[in-house]
């Protein structure tokens, strides 16, 4: 298992450090400059050798090697930089800011849809064909084909401007949280319940869940003990999947109800070609999901107890 876990760990560095130096490369590749933007309005009445100043400043007149060795080795001492943008103001702080946010809103998301998916998709598996299955069904189908800009501005709508139960967009009360947790549950829920009832219903037909039957076992008793915790291993691959694109689904609910999240911030840095920020999320991100990935296969051989790594 160590030894795994070492290897593993070797992999996930390398990934980090290619997805580094992608990220490095396609923002210079992104047409503007970052001292323009920095300027704004009032670059006609600077000269270009207070330009050149800047980029000095800055380090953006050094060659694009030496720039990304710079910006490597100080990210792996923990230094992330300082935004062009709002100067003087450090990226860990910017960072550190947003993912509090973010990791409220997903860890609700997550549990929310767990709770409701995980029942839902074993009676939808235990009791095939019915009426409840079919509802499952076409739930899931309407909650994964709806897209999420979609299903935040018709919330709105309803509910913060017709109805005014919640506000429309920020946080500046608990009520905020209530509509993007729901926007990103909504897709989640219908994930997760799709997975666990075609695991249910395939764990349904093994030779073990038969046997258990056979022996005389209670059916509620088959299918906790005997069914269920086979039919999670989907589930847990899929929680590791959602992570790798949790991104992906802030950026779109973040910045419909203008949420001070980490995808917003990428977004808005990415907009104004702060280096700094967009390369450090881009890291951390790869780091997540490196370690979701490997705590999901150790998630495995906790489930199933015939999973090794050796």
């Amino acid at each position: 298992m160590l030894r795994y876990v070492v290897v593993r760990l070797f992999q996930g560095a390398i990934v980090i450090l290619l997805i580094s130096l992608a990220t490095f490369a396609i923002m210079r590749l992104m047409p503007g400059d970052p001292v323009y933007l920095l300027l704004g309005e009032g670059q006609i009445r600077i000269t270009e050798e207070q330009v050149e100043a800047i980029r000095t400043k800055w380090g953006l007149d050094k060659p694009y090697y030496e720039q990304y060795l710079i910006w490597v080795t100080n990210m792996a001492q923990g230094n992330f930089g300082e935004s062009l943008i709002r100067t003087g103001v450090p990226v860990r702080q910017m960072i550190f800011e947003a993912i509090p946010v973010t990791a409220r809103l997903n860890v609700v998301a997550i549990a929310i849809a767990l709770a409701i998916a995980i029942p839902a998709g074993i009676i939808a598996g235990v009791r095939r064909n019915s009426i409840f299955d079919y509802a499952t069904a076409m739930g899931a189908t309407l909650g994964v084909s709806l897209p999420n800009f979609w299903i935040a501005l018709m919330l709105i709508v309803l509910f913060a401007l017709m109805l005014g139960w919640v506000p429309p967009f920020g946080l500046r009360s608990w009520k905020g949280y209530i509509l993007p947790v729901i926007v990103l549950a909504t897709e989640q829920t219908a994930v997760f319940a799709r997975v666990m009832r075609g695991a249910t219903i395939e764990v349904l037909d093994k030779d073990y869940v038969r046997t258990a039957h056979a022996k005389g076992l209670a059916y509620k008793t088959v299918i906790l003990r005997h069914a269920v915790r086979n039919a999670l291993l989907p589930v847990v691959t899929v929680i590791g999947f959602r992570i790798a694109f949790l991104l992906s689904g802030t950026i779109v609910v973040e910045t419909v109800f203008a949420v001070p999240g980490i995808g917003r911030l990428f977004t808005d840095s990415i907009f104004r070609l702060d280096y700094q920020v967009v390369q450090s999320i881009v890291v951390l991100l790869a780091v997540l999901i490196v370690a979701a990935n490997l705590l999901t296969d150790l998630t495995y051989a906790f489930i199933d107890p015939r999973i090794r790594y050796d």
